[in-house]
């Protein structure tokens, strides 16, 4: 149980920051943006690689880590944006 809600919480935190976006809440360079989708993706790849499904492992674990690059990208770059563009 505690495995599917640690998945589900992943999922959940992605699709929030994906809504935020769509409806130009946060930029897909705010900080908030990819944090979520760091934290979610890490959630999800943890809750696939439980299940034994490598090609979500994959995909999330990718996903984590291009979020994680961007972050610090945009950290060093320039100053917090306040919204999406």
């Amino acid at each position: 149980m505690a495995n599917e809600v640690i998945g589900a919480v992943g999922v959940g935190l992605i699709l929030f920051a994906f809504l935020l976006n769509l409806f130009r809440r946060l930029s897909e360079r705010h900080p908030a943006y990819l944090l979520l989708n760091a934290i979610g993706a890490g959630m999800a790849c943890w809750y696939a690689w439980i299940g034994g499904t490598l090609p979500f492992v994959i995909l999330e674990g990718v996903w984590c880590l291009a979020a994680l690059v961007q972050l610090v990208m945009v950290k060093r770059s320039a100053p917090v944006e306040t919204g999406a563009r």
